[in-house]
């Protein structure tokens, strides 16, 4: 069966609506640029500063926001229907993740302006971004297929707020404590790495590394996510 954008398109219309209705989760969106104005006008102009509120974003809207949208659905009881319908997997989970990603986009766009943080290689950083937030989406995606209601969906997230949007400062204390040395790995760490690395003129060569961490992360949990999401099928 070939992939349908339509089916995707008509999916993404959905979730639109029902975001726009749902005042307790689109409200989300609005928290990291108004933080991002906050350190703005503050003058704040340190690198682990912006990437806290770029990971804020990750959690807020790629993760918490695409999560209350599976877990909807499931109290609606409306995803058996999308999962019944003619829409392939790839279909309903590309359809289910676009809002988001979208918003994903446009809300650090937006707080990095509020920054004014402007890196030395936009590119390197625009590619660690986009695979950052496929890993936040497919994150978000798995928690809400096992939320059962968008109440339930916000508790469940809430630990994986922590540990992404405040794990960076958690390497700090590795020296004094070597099990936090693993925190090194999480994807959040790797984005700020890589965001100081770009500053220094590294090259993508000098990224790979990180880069390739991520997308590790990535197809975990998109792996995870799709075995998921078809066991919920025959369920």
């Amino acid at each position: 069966m070939t992939f349908s954008w339509k089916r995707v398109n008509a999916i993404l219309i959905k979730d639109y609506k029902d975001f726009s209705r749902n005042l307790a989760v689109s409200c989300v969106i609005f928290l990291p640029p108004i933080l991002a104005a906050f350190y703005g006008r503050m003058g704040v102009d340190s690198i682990e500063t912006h990437y806290m509120v770029f990971n804020l974003v990750f959690v807020m809207v790629a993760a918490f926001v695409q999560c209350c949208l599976i877990a909807e659905e499931k109290e609606k009881n409306t995803l058996r229907g999308l999962m019944l319908s003619p829409a392939t997997t790839a279909e309903i989970l590309c359809g289910k993740s676009l809002l988001s990603f979208l918003f994903t986009i446009f809300v650090i766009a937006l707080s990095a302006f509020l920054l004014d943080y402007s890196p030395k290689n936009i590119g390197i950083v625009a590619v660690a971004i986009i695979l950052s937030s496929l890993f936040y989406l497919g994150l978000g995606t798995l928690l809400g297929l096992y939320a059962k209601s968008v109440m339930e969906a916000s508790v469940l997230i809430l630990p994986f707020m922590m540990i992404f949007s405040f794990g960076t400062f958690v390497t700090a204390l590795a020296e004094k404590y070597p099990i936090l040395k693993a925190a090194e790995y999480l994807p959040n760490v790797q984005l700020l790495e890589i965001a100081k690395n770009v500053e220094n003129n590294a090259g993508f060569t000098d990224i790979l590394l990180n880069l390739v961490i991520i997308v590790i992360w990535t197809i975990v949990i998109s792996a995870l996510t799709v075995v998921v999401f078809r066991k919920r099928m025959v369920d």
